[in-house]
Order: structure tokens, then C-alpha cells, then sequence
């Protein structure tokens, strides 16, 4: 049971009240979070004894947070703190969580203040689902059988597999369905107005095999409410085992390629987003540095990060800095506009005395690439977690496009589609572009701009440049979906898109692969 708002939101009143009440206490931040993270485990198995449904499970956590700008004990300058304490947000849990901070204080040269307000209002008020904040045990256990009743329903009409036996065929069915319910309240000596959030969300995350014929599927979902749940993800992965049965090696080359929506989205959480954290500017680390206002990627490339979109599922009210979430653009036309912010590095970045050479343009003439709505305590499954301190993350990463499927598959006339990739992961390290990454399913020849014969998973690797594929894109398609990094906050709509040329090479056979 997840502690009631009020409760939360009067916690931070009397801790505010209590720290600014300290002698050495100069500014304070307090941030009380309540989560509840529910798994419903998914694993059917035609050929061995299952239930289906397994291990639903929830994780409840509560607690405060306070990061504390000290007067240092010689009188000059600060030191910046930060404490928690769980399952206590009394005026005890306050103090023992102050007690932390101060003894975990540290002079921060490059420290600016704690978050003040940025000029923009606040668009979203009671979006989340309160139906989902009370779910009950055996809800959640439908949820999972949704998903499961979905799959056997397509793999049950799949002509291919009609009159065969599903113990011969070795069916799968595994993944996930989580549940988040978060509620948080924050405020501080600069903004002593107590804010609150709350917010839901039901991920989905599919594989789907027919293992006698060495085929894999996948399926996704992320929706905010509980009538906008039916279970898709179970069909789509189901179908795309069924369609990539009998797939083919295919030899080493450079390939046009249609990146599938699961495809693109994990080179932009392992590889793209990254690159546009500003935190990671400061460390010199990003593919793109120095390149702020400049053309990085092929005119066909947005790239938005929104998150006050109604109705979109990575939708926050306020971040956990209690600053209004937005629109960001990030890459307008192919042109880098824009950067992933907080407040810490929206400020220090200011003081640098490299901020031009890094950006690329003067930070001070530059501000509105680098307003601070993206400030969360992301964490461990999902989740706003008092115990951490804020960081970049995304929230929705929105990337439109104009062209339908077969109009992509016709750009790439013959080629690949690559659906899914696992194991990506930058080589030399994010500055260098340079990445690897493993096709595991979902996958095809493309011949004559149709799909021709399915890849076999786990046969190809990709090794190229991001840069390389930012600026090949050739095509950008218009039907982009949730698809997600499992239990993560963040959601990416991603589109299909097609790219003039990537690197693949086979991976080493073995005996009966």
C-alpha cells in the first residue's frame, strides 16, 4: 500500500521547516518518494510443465531525501550534502538523514545552487490512472495472462504451425509485465511551495519462440491506464516467431538496412541519447562534442524529447528537481538545437572555462539548448527514488518520420531489415561513434524491396560508427511506437528507418547452430 500524497507532501513541509531552522544549513533541498514496482512474470513452455504465469511479485519502497548546502565550519565558502533515510519520514528520519549529509559533504568548486525556478509553467496535472495506484494481486496476474492468452491465440491461428505438434515445435512465451505506481513531493529553501507527482505505468517486454525451429519474436507495450491494456505485445511477438521461421545466414558486408523500431531505439539508449546528456559534454565523452548548432545526422532526423506530451507514457507532471518538464528538440532537421539537461550541469557548464570549445558555441548565448527538464531520480526497475540524487535521463524521445513500411523497404531495394539487436555498446569508448552490436531476431533479407527470407537470431554482428548512421539515414518512417528498455521510466516512439550503409559480419558457426 502506497502512502497517501498528503502524507508525502506534509513530511516535506516540516523537514523544510526543520533544516532552514539549523545554523549551518544556508539552502536545502527535501525529497520524499513513495514507489510501488510490480512483476508479473511470464514463461509458457509447450514441451515442459509451466504455469503460464509465474513469480508475480511487488517491491514497495518509501523514504527522504535532502541535499543540503552547508556554511563550511572555517566560515568560508560551502560544502554540498546529500542523506537519505528509508521507511522514515518523520522529523527522526529528517535529522538522521541530515546527520548523513553532513558528514558526506564535500566542497564542490563547480557548485552553483540548488534548482531555482526556470520561467515555465507546469502542463500536466492528474494524468496518471488511480485505478493502477490500487491495483490488487490477482489484477496484476490478469495482466500477465492477457499477454499469454494473446500469444497462443496467434500461434494457435499460424497456418504454418497448424496440424504440427507444440511439443515438437517447443512454443515460448517469456518476458514481463511491470507495474509502476510513483508518488513524490519536493521542496526547498528556493522554491518553499511544496510540489507533487504522481504517475503510472504498464510496461510489457515479449519473446516469443518456436524453438524446434530455432525462431524468435518480439513484442512491447507501455501504457498509462488500465483500459488502454489488451495484451498486443503477446500477438506481435507470437507472429514474429511464426514469420521468422527458416531463416538464413547471410555473409559479411555493408548493407542498406531498415533499422526496426526495437533496432533503432537501442542505438539511441546505448549510443545516441547519451551523447546528447549534457553531463556527458562536460566530460568531453559525447560522439558529438563541440558540434552544438551544427549538422550531425541527415536532414530526414528529428529527434524531441517531451515530457509533458499528454498521454504519452514516459509523461512526468514535474521533475524530481520539481521543475516543469517540456519539449525539448534536440536534432532539428539533422542539425543538433538542443541537449538533455538538470539544473547541476545547466549551471556548472556556465563556469567552465572550456564550455566553448566543448559545446561548440558560447553556453551564455546558447541557454535555451540547455533548460534543465529532464532532472530524475530513475533508479533500480523503475521508479522516483529518494535515495538518489538527480540525474539526466529522458523521458519521451519522439522521432517523426513521413514514410510508411514498404515505402522504406523500397529505398533500401535490397538489403537488410534488422529488427532486434542486443549487446550494444560502444567501443573505444561513447567519444569515438565506434559500436558492436548482436541481431538476435525479427529479422530479414530484403530483395526487390519486399521481405524476403528470415535472418536466423544470433548469426550477425554490427560493427560500424553512429555517425556513420546518423548520416545515412535515407528515410524516416511515420508509424513510431512505444518501445522500451525493460522497467525503465524513460520511453522512446521510435519509427522504422532506413539507412544507406551499415557493417555486418557473421558470427562463427557452431556445431548445430
Amino acid at each position: 500500500m502506497l502512502l497517501p500524497l498528503s502524507e508525502l507532501q506534509r513530511a516535506a513541509q516540516e523537514a523544510l521547516q526543520f533544516l532552514m531552522a539549523q545554523k549551518d544549513v544556508r539552502e536545502a533541498e527535501i525529497f520524499v518518494s513513495c514507489n510501488g514496482i510490480l512483476h508479473c512474470r511470464l514463461n509458457y513452455t509447450s514441451h515442459l510443465p509451466c504455469n503460464g504465469v509465474e513469480e508475480p511479485k511487488s517491491v514497495a519502497n518509501y523514504g527522504i531525501g535532502i541535499r543540503v548546502v552547508l556554511q563550511a565550519p572555517e566560515g568560508e565558502g560551502v560544502l554540498v550534502g546529500f542523506g537519505s533515510e528509508p521507511n522514515d519520514i518523520s522529523l527522526d528520519g529528517v535529522q538522521l538523514a541530515l546527520e548523513k549529509a553532513r558528514r558526506g559533504a564535500v566542497a564542490d568548486p563547480e557548485f552553483v545552487s540548488l534548482p531555482r525556478p526556470t520561467g515555465e509553467m507546469r502542463r500536466l496535472h492528474a494524468y496518471h490512472d488511480p485505478r493502477i495506484m490500487e491495483l490488487k494481486d490477482q489484477e496484476l496476474v490478469d495482466l500477465g495472462w492477457q499477454i499469454i492468452r494473446q500469444g497462443l491465440k496467434a500461434f494457435q491461428s499460424a497456418e504454418l504451425l497448424l496440424d504440427r505438434d507444440p511439443q515438437e515445435l517447443a512454443l515460448i512465451l517469456g518476458g514481463d509485465v511491470t507495474v509502476l505506481q510513483e508518488r513524490m513531493a519536493i521542496v526547498s529553501s528556493a522554491m518553499p511551495h511544496v510540489q507533487t507527482d504522481e504517475s503510472t505505468l504498464i510496461l510489457s517486454f515479449v519473446t516469443a519462440m518456436v524453438e524446434g525451429e530455432a525462431s524468435k519474436g518480439s513484442g512491447y507495450g507501455a501504457v498509462t491506464h488500465w483500459e488502454r491494456f489488451h495484451g498486443e505485445a503477446g500477438r506481435e511477438a507470437a507472429e514474429m516467431a511464426v514469420r521468422t521461421v527458416g531463416g538464413v545466414r547471410v555473409p559479411a558486408g555493408r548493407y542498406r538496412v531498415v533499422l526496426g523500431r526495437q533496432a533503432f531505439m537501442d542505438l539511441l539508449e546505448n549510443l545516441i541519447l547519451p551523447g546528447l546528456s549534457l553531463g556527458t559534454w562536460y566530460a568531453a565523452a559525447s560522439p558529438f562534442l563541440g558540434q552544438l548548432g551544427k549538422e550531425i545526422a541527415s536532414p530526414k532526423l528529428n529527434i524531441i524529447d517531451d515530457g509533458a506530451a499528454e498521454g504519452l507514457a514516459g509523461s512526468k507532471g514535474i521533475t524530481c528537481e520539481g521543475l516543469p518538464t517540456g519539449r525539448t528538440e534536440l536534432i532539428r532537421n539533422g542539425v543538433l538545437v538542443g541537449l538533455l539537461c538538470d539544473w547541476y550541469e545547466s549551471q556548472r557548464i556556465t563556469k567552465d572555462p572550456r564550455a566553448k570549445e566543448k559545446l561548440g558555441v558560447d553556453p551564455q548565448q546558447w541557454r535555451h539548448a540547455l533548460v534543465p527538464r529532464n532532472g530524475f531520480r530513475f533508479a533500480r526497475g523503475g521508479g522516483r527514488h529518494y535515495d538518489m540524487q538527480p540525474g539526466i535521463h529522458a523521458t519521451n524521445v519522439i522521432v517523426p518520420g513521413e514514410e510508411d513500411h514498404s515505402q522504406l523497404l523500397r529505398l533500401v531495394g535490397d538489403g537488410l531489415y534488422i529488427g532486434r539487436i542486443w549487446y550494444t555498446y560502444p567501443v573505444n569508448g561513447l567519444r569515438a561513434g565506434d559500436f558492436t552490436a548482436t541481431i538476435v531476431g525479427d529479422s530479414f533479407v530484403i530483395r526487390d524491396g519486399r521481405l524476403a527470407e528470415p535472418i536466423r537470431p544470433n548469426t550477425l554482428r554490427i560493427n560500424d560508427n553512429i555517425h556513420n548512421v546518423l548520416r545515412g539515414i535515407i528515410g524516416v518512417g511515420r508509424e513510431a511506437r512505444p518501445t522500451l528498455v525493460w522497467a525503465a521510466d524513460e520511453i522512446v516512439y521510435a519509427p522504422e528507418i532506413a539507412v544507406e550503409a551499415l557493417e555486418v559480419q557473421p558470427i562463427t558457426q557452431f556445431m548445430g547452430s
